[in-house]
Parts: structure tokens; C-alpha cells; sequence
């Protein structure tokens, strides 16, 4: 019996034992590929998570310069209300006076209106005439010979206005130059 007890008791150690080689098997570190394979794992989910945060800014900023483009020109357009309401009454003073005189003044007071409401959001007519022809500024309609050597590459005259908003162009003059 005392074989038995011996061996039993040499069972009872062994099992005592075995949680704790289970432990130091599972405590053991990871194979470098192991290790790698977890890391590239990690950088993957990172990439995916970083490539999906920027599809949706994307989106938001391409959204969001969509709405800033259409309602960039209210502010233009409600400031051009009063001035429209003035040529509407303009139009109905035509129809229905015969002075001249008062009409030239209500024209004239609506051109005015336009001009103010315009400059007031930055656009500012361009002088060219008399001035030298600068490719960056005008657009060359024709070249007419000139007696004068003074006038020779200088802006002789303006089919149409340059302007510009901000101190940018935004059209070119249209001008006949000397040559």
C-alpha cells in the first residue's frame, strides 16, 4: 500500500505541475513571424480605418464646396434686388410719362445704384485708355495706325470694359490699340 501511496502521491505532484506547464507554454513569447504577422494585422486595420476617415472628408469638403459655389453669389444677387426694383420702376415711369427729362434722371439714378451696389462687393472698372497695351490686362480687338508716336502701343480706345473684383481680373478690357 504504501507503493501505491507513493505513486499516488507522485500522480498528485505531476498533476499539481501541469497547470503551471500549461502556463509557461502559453506565457511564452511569440514567434517573430507570429509577432509580425500581428503587427501587420494592426497597420492593415489602421490603413483601412484611415483610408475610409478620408473617402469622408473628401466627400464632406467636395459637399460642402458644392453648397459654398451655389449660394456664393446670394449676397450679389440680394444687394442687385434693389437696384431691379428701381429699374422696374423705371420702366413704369417710361410707360406712363413723357419727360424726358425725368426719365433721363431715373435712368441715370439707376445706373448710379448699379455702379455703387457693384463697387460696395469689390468690382472695380479697369481705366485703360491712353495707357500702355498690357497683354496680362487687355484683350487686342484690332490696331489702327496712329500719327502721333506717343500713342504708338497704347491703348487708343475701349470696345468693352475690363474689370476687377478684389483687385483680380475677372474680364479682360476689350481695346484697339496704336500702332
Amino acid at each position: 500500500m504504501e507503493e501505491n501511496q507513493v505513486k499516488d502521491s507522485e500522480s498528485v505532484e505531476k498533476v499539481e505541475n501541469a497547470p503551471e506547464n500549461v502556463t509557461e507554454v502559453e506565457n511564452k513569447p511569440l514567434s517573430e513571424t507570429e509577432q509580425l504577422s500581428a503587427e501587420l494585422t494592426e497597420q492593415k486595420d489602421k490603413y483601412l480605418r484611415l483610408m475610409a476617415e478620408f473617402d469622408n472628408f473628401k466627400r464632406r469638403t467636395a459637399k460642402e464646396r458644392i453648397d459654398l459655389i451655389q449660394t456664393a453669389s446670394k449676397e450679389v444677387i440680394v444687394s442687385l434686388l434693389d437696384v431691379l426694383d428701381d429699374c422696374d420702376r423705371a420702366e413704369k415711369q417710361l410707360n406712363t410719362s413723357d419727360d424726358i427729362a425725368l426719365q433721363k434722371e431715373g435712368i441715370q439714378l439707376v445706373f448710379n445704384k448699379i455702379r455703387s451696389t457693384m463697387h460696395s462687393k469689390g468690382v472695380v472698372a479697369m481705366q485703360s485708355i491712353g495707357k500702355e497695351f498690357d497683354v496680362e490686362q487687355h484683350e487686342a480687338i484690332t490696331e489702327v495706325p496712329v500719327p502721333d508716336e506717343k500713342q504708338k502701343g497704347k491703348v487708343i480706345d475701349e470696345i468693352t470694359k475690363g474689370y476687377l473684383l478684389n483687385e483680380k481680373i475677372v474680364r479682360f478690357a476689350k481695346v484697339v490699340v496704336g500702332k
